[in-house]
Parts: structure tokens; C-alpha cells; sequence
């Protein structure tokens, strides 16, 4: 027997997580098509069953408590590209810079009822805000 100790609002906040990362990477892969060699053992674009499983980019978000960050908790967003081309640092500032933008505008649409907001925490990007649950 499998015990779920998950609070349903937090997989629906998991979820939408989910969603934003798939869009994002859906975003990258779209700007960034053509510009670098896929990695050898990665899936061609779309034909994983999620998209960080295959193509250029691999994106995630991960909890963290924030200790030593002027923001405190969070979640971070890992974009990760892959490939065994060499990206120069401008360029993979760039990809962040361009993954910022497309989170900070698409934050609200993804969770209108909460006050979140995109940061850049030294070199991470971060989600921070109201990560209540409320009751059930």
C-alpha cells in the first residue's frame, strides 16, 4: 500500500512548476534551435516524454531554504544545456538573461492567485514569494 503524505496544494504548486519549466524549455529550444550540436546520448526534440529529457536544454526547479541569500527561500530554476559544444560565458549569459525575461512574464500567468516574483540571486534564478499552502 502506497501512503501519499503530499499536501495536495503542494502538487498542484509542484505542477505548475512543472508547467513553467516544460515552457521555458519549449522557449529555448525554439530561440536557440540550429545554434549548437545536440548531445550524443539526448533525444532529438520532442520525442521524450518530458521535454528536459530531451533536446539542447534541460530545465528544472528545485526548492532551497535560502540560507546566506538576502532573498531567502525559493525555488531555483536550473536551465541546463546539453551539448559537448563550447558555449562561451557571454552566451550562456545570455540564455539566462532570455530565461528570466520569459519566467518573469510568464510568472503571473502560470499562478495568477499568488505573489511571486523572479529574482536573480548572485548567479541563480530564483522564484520568491508567498509559497503558503493554506488549509485543505
Amino acid at each position: 500500500m502506497e501512503v501519499n503524505i503530499t499536501h495536495p496544494k503542494q502538487e498542484i504548486l509542484e505542477d505548475k512548476l512543472s508547467l513553467l519549466c516544460s515552457s521555458l524549455d519549449n522557449h529555448l529550444e525554439s530561440v536557440y534551435e540550429g545554434r549548437f550540436s545536440l548531445h550524443p546520448n539526448r533525444l532529438k526534440r520532442g520525442s521524450g516524454a518530458n521535454p528536459s529529457f530531451d533536446g539542447l536544454f534541460s530545465t528544472s526547479a528545485s526548492f532551497t531554504l535560502g540560507y546566506g541569500s538576502k532573498y531567502g527561500r525559493g525555488y531555483l530554476i536550473n536551465v541546463d544545456i546539453r551539448t559537448l559544444d563550447f558555449i562561451p560565458n557571454s552566451l550562456r549569459e545570455e540564455i539566462k538573461t532570455e530565461s528570466f525575461k520569459f519566467l518573469s512574464d510568464n510568472l503571473k500567468l502560470i499562478f495568477p492567485e499568488r505573489k511571486l516574483e523572479m529574482v536573480r540571486d548572485g548567479s541563480v534564478l530564483k522564484i520568491v514569494g508567498d509559497f503558503s499552502l493554506g488549509t485543505l
